[in-house]
């Protein structure tokens, strides 16, 4: 899989959470570390992508905690498209597998899965049971998307999904992945203390 890098988007404010969600600990991980060991089943490489004054740059302290590289956002503080833009500018793969830090559960095996589906399209993006898809959990192949979601970006949109709409996206529908171990939490993002305590009181 030498041909795909992956990226973990850990930028943003985490309102509703209270702090940063990267950092959050379970079954004695990081989210970060977590996500970032399963993507290394797939992918040559794992970078982190968050603005440099939410403390991700070299000198912050997720670098300090995961030995990740860090990358920038180019377009600061503007939102979850620009933390895809961000990863395909950064990217020297053919395709880059984005993934947001509030994802502790995806696994090797689904990301494999996509990464079978890929052939003829410029991007994977699974769907949750609910049909709900889910473009931070996404393969995005570099060259078209990148062209897209600058063009995009400078005409003031600002969600993923839009790029997704706009691109050729093979859908992957949750009936095409339930069978992996582990497949009923993939999409479990977890966004609130309250969902953080749900999962932790889950795997205990």
């Amino acid at each position: 899989m030498s041909s795909i890098a992956g990226f973990i988007l850990a930028g943003g404010r985490s309102r509703r959470m209270g702090k940063d969600k990267w950092n959050l600990v379970l079954d004695g991980r990081s989210f970060v570390e977590r996500i970032a060991d399963e993507i290394r089943g797939v992918a040559s490489s794992v970078a982190v992508v968050g603005d440099p004054g939410d403390g991700l740059g070299s000198e912050g302290s997720l670098a300090k905690a995961t030995n990740l590289k860090t990358v920038p956002d180019v377009f600061p503080q503007w939102g979850a498209l620009g933390g895809v833009h961000a990863a395909l500018t950064h990217c020297d793969a053919d395709w880059a597998l984005v993934v947001a830090c509030d994802f502790p559960f995806v696994t090797t095996d689904l990301f494999f899965r996509l990464a079978s589906l890929r052939d003829s399209f410029e991007a994977v993006a699974p769907m949750q049971n609910d049909q709900i898809p889910q473009p931070l959990c996404t393969l995005y192949r570099v060259a078209p998307c990148r062209q897209v979601a600058e063009r995009m970006i400078n005409s003031g949109e600002r969600k993923p999904i839009a790029l997704l709409q706009s691109v050729h996206t093979r859908w992957v529908s949750f009936s095409e992945v339930d069978d992996i171990a582990g497949a009923e939490r993939f999409f479990d993002n977890i966004n609130t203390p309250q969902d953080y305590e749900r999962i932790l009181g889950r795997t205990r």
